[in-house]
């Protein structure tokens, strides 16, 4: 994967984000992840669910051991959820390949001019964090991981600027129970690509991301010990298995909460 294709990646998508009407600001923006309104407030009542599992399982419990965290925010996109955490008193290192302000990293600039602790943002892949070894008590793939191309460096840098005892969380990345489910699903988005990305679709679909994650591909790729949090999501979006079941159709992803202790 080249620097000049990454650049064109970041740059296309964030013209597809802003023909999706994905960029916010105001009120709107402010509000994630609790977004009542739009054509993605059901997705985004997903991932507050996500969020506040994220809050009560991992960061709270975490800092009432060690204090004030450092977290760092893979993927970060708006630095949504770094401004969440700063709200509670810790800081944030918001990291993403994107800096534009549709809703790339400088699209955060109202969150790091009301948050309370700073956020830090760094332009950057997480395939190489410019960051010191042990930086951060928590690292979270925001909405991310799936943007991996090489799982296992992927993992291995995360675990690299983690510090001891602390948390590598994977948040709101497609997880299928079969190999074979993703796949299908990868297959339905390059056979509807035209349609979806237009004349972006070659750029958007030209790097090898791995798209969707299983049990079996982070055990493969990691020595972490992965635990599964469950996460009750909203009723749509907990019958999808259902209404795939009955249309015959692949099973469906699901998001939870996937987390691992630095050793």
């Amino acid at each position: 994967m080249t620097e000049a294709a990454l650049a064109q990646f970041a740059s296309d998508y964030a013209e597809h984000r802003a023909a999706e009407g994905r960029g916010y600001a105001g009120d709107a923006l402010l509000s994630l992840p609790y977004l009542k309104n739009g054509p993605f407030a059901a997705q985004w009542a997903v991932r507050a669910r996500s969020f506040e599992a994220l809050m009560t399982r991992i960061v709270r419990p975490l800092a009432a051991t060690r204090g004030a965290l450092n977290m760092l925010d893979l993927g970060a996109g708006n630095c949504w959820l770094s401004y969440r955490v700063a709200l509670e008193g810790h800081h944030a290192i918001a990291l993403d390949i994107r800096d534009d302000a549709v809703d790339g990293l400088a699209a955060g600039s109202p969150f790091v001019a009301r948050a309370p602790v700073g956020i830090d943002r760094i332009t950057a892949s997480f395939d190489a964090i410019p960051l010191d070894a042990a930086s951060a008590d928590l690292t979270v793939f925001n909405a991310a991981l799936h943007y991996a191309t090489d799982l296992s460096a992927t993992l291995a840098e995360a675990t690299r600027v983690t510090r001891r005892g602390g948390r590598i969380v994977i948040l709101d990345s497609p997880f299928y129970r079969r190999e074979r489910d993703g796949l299908a699903m990868v297959a339905e988005k390059r056979a509807q690509a035209a349609q979806r990305f237009g004349e972006r679709a070659d750029s958007l679909l030209g790097l090898p991301f791995i798209e969707f994650l299983t049990r079996d591909r982070l055990a493969a790729a990691s020595e972490l010990d992965w635990q599964r949090n469950w996460i009750l999501y909203p009723i749509g979006y907990e019958l999808r298995p259902i209404k795939a079941a009955l249309q015959r159709a692949r099973a469906p992803s699901r998001f939870d909460l996937w987390v691992a202790e630095r050793p």
